[in-house]
């Protein structure tokens, strides 16, 4: 029997791919609904071939255009509705919108493939209670958390034989280079990554060190690892995806070729495998594996992370909220790159405490922390 999947935010990055790995396992998979915010075309073109029962669009001026097109599928506007058909639902939606998503497939008891690392982070301590729902289970579709999830298969006790989690960062397109070099980079120059094809906020978060920051505190909540067991390295091949340290002075790494289907396949058919190999290594041209540790000083997002995660409570939330917003005036044109780090440290050292035990509250401290930020940009000379 096929498992049913349901794909928020399937226009972008990862949800093409996941819709990749979907064709590649004929059978395996049936989408059963799919969603976007804006991009209907996109919408439409993959409902035609996929056929899914529901389809969400955000934008209300296109619902219309997008029910005429697909007959078959109930349109509707939010996209927590497509957690009801589905098996599994991936959360490929960019940025803090993706939490109702998150929160929605928990409640329900569904499995959650998370690539939206943003709702996690922020609503951290909505989020945990929910994973206690019978059913209800996250599968990392990070490369770098998908790499613990499978290195940490083999360990029987969890709570006292992990040593250290070694999250690896390709160190993006400015990898070496000093803060002066780094004054006027262009948007162009941000989203040239060196390894990974990318959505542009995740890439610009890739060349600010912000990604891996943001990952060091997914990884705490993802698997309980203190922030002083949690290390970054830089490793410019993007082979190794991540390691654990286990106390007998053991490492185990993930090791394949950059590609984001092998992590979605993995979420899809956890605790099995895909058939496709998917970054599947020629150990023959391989050549080399270097590691180096991060420039903290030139890339300051890494250390912030690290701050607001030990902080803990509205936090992570407020640090990822300023970080959307000044990504977003970088790639409008209104920021300089060095400026993101900027904002962010400032939005942070203005953090207001505040209540954390329900989503109203993780969007209230969002929402604040977003106004801080457009505040700080203000202040600023571009």
């Amino acid at each position: 029997m096929s498992v049913r999947v349901a794909i928020a935010g399937s226009s972008g990055s990862i949800g093409t791919q996941t819709l990749d790995v979907v064709r590649a396992e004929a059978g395996a998979y049936e989408v059963v609904a799919l969603g976007v915010g804006s991009s209907v075309d996109v919408l439409i073109e993959q409902a035609l071939e996929f056929r899914p029962k529901v389809v969400a669009v955000g934008d209300p001026a296109q619902r219309a255009r997008v029910a005429e097109a697909l007959p078959f599928a109930e349109v509707v506007d939010d996209l927590t509705a497509l957690v009801e058909p589905a098996d599994v639902v991936v959360n490929a939606v960019v940025g803090f919108a993706g939490l109702p998503v998150t929160v929605a497939a928990l409640r329900s008891g569904r499995r959650l493939a998370l690539a939206n690392k943003e709702s996690l982070i922020a609503a951290g301590p909505v989020v945990q209670p929910l994973r206690a729902t019978p059913g209800a289970e996250i599968v990392p579709v990070d490369s770098e958390h998908c790499a613990v999830h499978q290195c940490l298969r083999s360990s029987v006790h969890l709570d006292r034989e992990v040593a250290r989690v070694v999250l690896t960062a390709s160190g993006g397109p400015f990898r070496g280079c000093a803060a002066a070099e780094l004054e006027h980079v262009t948007v162009d120059e941000a989203l040239a990554h060196p390894t990974w094809k990318m959505g542009p906020k995740i890439t610009i978060d890739s060349s600010t060190l912000m990604n891996k920051g943001l990952e060091v505190i997914e990884a705490h909540e993802l698997f309980g690892t203190p922030f002083d067991r949690i290390e970054v390295v830089v490793h410019p091949q993007s082979v190794v995806h991540s390691m654990v340290e286990f106390t007998d002075g053991c490492t185990m790494a993930q090791l394949s070729m950059p590609d984001m289907r092998l992590p979605i396949g993995y979420a899809l058919a956890y605790p099995a495998r895909i058939a496709t190999p998917f970054g599947r290594i020629d150990w023959s041209s391989l050549g080399r594996l270097d590691f180096l540790p991060p420039d903290t000083a030139t890339f300051r997002c890494l250390d912030l992370a690290y701050q607001a995660g030990r902080h803990g409570s509205t936090a992570p939330a407020w640090l990822s909220a300023s970080n959307e917003v000044a990504v977003e005036a970088f790639l409008a044109g209104r920021l300089r790159w060095p400026q993101i780090a900027d904002v962010c440290d400032e939005s942070l050292q203005r953090h207001e405490p505040g209540a954390d035990t329900t989503v109203d509250d993780i969007v209230a401290a969002d929402a604040r922390a977003r106004q801080v930020a457009a505040d700080v940009i203000a202040g600023l000379s571009p």
